[in-house]
């Protein structure tokens, strides 16, 4: 793309688009990075420039860019049928059918599923199925929702509040009431002296104090990410899950697992729940499934909820897009796709593993206060010169790294102060080397 067309392109964007989770002065003084076009794990930047993207756009993108598999089933459902809604007691065969597909690939109660476009709706929708069973039910009194700090859920005014994360409230007069944000286990990010599994039954401890304090019988549910993925890629440290599950149990809570990022392969499951035996009443769904190539999300509920909801006649929620046929059929294309590239065990088996040690291996940068990861997710906490200590409140210093990063040929995530990665699933071992040989050139540099 020649000069003067990436400048005009970013003088119209300067002028006309609004991004989202953007500082638009500081992203304008240095000008849009153009993405023009993509293939496998590469982006290509407005100038012919190659990168690895190690978000997979963002964190979703699992099969890779350009597969034609997916590219052909979305021209084909357009050319058949471009659109219909699910409303009016009608839907599409592509609907009826993923809904279907989901409901073999995930843990055995869940076999109902509510379509949207996106996770922040997955999230939206699963409050209103938690408010209406209870409504039902005849506990309407049921409606305060326990996440986490750190937790990640969404930008709707329910998801912003369910979500634990301070910027996502400040400019918003966020939380609403009734969201309750019990500690996260992540000790680096809180200065605990304590090790992970210690960490972890302390905030088990404080999760159940919390519940008996606000009383039980006016809390609905507990949403928890498997792995939190926004707010730091925080793996669960052994037994904090289940001793998580089980509070729900004995208090008489739902328990929604937020697998919009961890679904699909990431971890080398189609669900993290499978993983840790979490049999959640509901899973919120998004990303993977249609490795973003149309815009979908979807929440899973158990047989109980559904039944509950049907039995309770007209349920007033829906989107214009629920059960849209183009995304449906992107889904199961994809869906199809990797089991037929067997990505789920080559994630388990092979790439996770691989990608695991290279990024255990960069714990002994001077400049890299911690990693953390999980199969196809990780991140690495960098440090000033002089270490840890001599980190800030509200620190940048993952933004510096990520600009650096992308310097070096590879595309991850600043965040306070670390970077953060998801690459594609289908990314091989010398992507892998290239990938970390250039976050390490990147780190070399940081203390610069």
């Amino acid at each position: 793309m020649p000069v003067n067309a990436i400048d005009q392109l970013q003088d119209l964007d300067r002028r006309h688009h609004l991004h989202p989770f953007t500082n638009h002065s500081e992203m304008h003084a240095s000008g849009t990075h153009i993405i023009t076009s993509a293939k496998g794990v590469w982006i290509v930047e407005a100038g012919e420039r190659k990168l690895l993207d190690g978000m997979a756009g963002l964190w979703c993108v699992n099969i890779g860019y350009g597969c034609r598999d997916v590219i052909d089933a979305v021209v084909k459902q357009m050319e058949t049928l471009s659109y219909y809604p699910s409303f009016f007691n009608s839907t599409t065969e592509p609907a009826i059918k993923l809904s279907e597909r989901l409901s073999k690939l995930a843990p055995p109660n869940l076999k109902h599923t509510f379509f949207c476009s996106s996770g922040s709706e997955a999230n939206e929708t699963a409050l209103k199925f938690i408010r209406a069973y209870y409504h039902i039910k005849g506990q309407p009194e049921k409606q305060k929702i326990v996440s986490r700090k750190f937790a990640y859920h969404g930008v709707t005014l329910g998801t912003a509040s369910l979500t634990g994360l301070t910027p996502c409230h400040t400019q918003f007069a966020l939380p609403l009431p009734g969201f309750l944000h019990a500690p996260a286990p992540y000790p680096y990010g809180e200065g605990s002296e304590m090790n992970a599994q210690e960490y972890g039954q302390w905030c088990l401890s404080e999760t159940a104090r919390l519940i008996e304090r606000e009383n039980p019988d006016t809390i609905a549910a507990i949403f928890a990410e498997p792995v939190q993925g926004a707010g730091g890629v925080i793996p669960p440290p052994s037994g904090y899950l289940k001793g998580l599950r089980a509070l729900a149990r004995q208090y008489d809570l739902l328990f929604v697992a937020d697998e919009v990022i961890t679904a699909f392969g990431r971890l080398g499951d189609w669900f993290a729940s499978n993983l840790w035996n979490l049999e959640p009443d509901i899973i919120t769904l998004a990303k993977g499934m249609t490795s973003g190539y149309i815009p979908m999300g979807a929440t899973m509920v158990s047989t109980e909820i559904a039944e509950t909801i049907i039995g309770g006649g007209n349920f007033v929620h829906g989107y214009t897009y629920s059960g849209h046929p183009v995304a449906a059929a992107a889904a199961i294309a994809t869906l199809d796709y990797m089991e037929r590239e067997q990505l789920i065990p080559r994630v388990r088996d092979d790439v996770g593993p691989y990608f695991q040690n290279k990024l255990q291996a960069m714990a002994a940068h001077a400049a890299v206060g911690e990693v953390r990861g999980c199969q196809m997710i990780g991140a690495i906490e960098v440090v000033p010169r002089g270490g840890k200590q001599m980190l800030v409140p509200n620190g940048q210093l993952g933004l510096k790294a990520a600009v650096l990063c992308r310097e070096e040929g590879v595309v991850v995530r600043g965040i306070r102060d670390m970077i953060v990665m998801s690459p594609p699933l289908v990314i091989t071992h010398e992507e892998i080397d290239f990938f970390f040989a250039a976050i390490e050139k990147a780190l070399d540099r940081l203390w610069d």
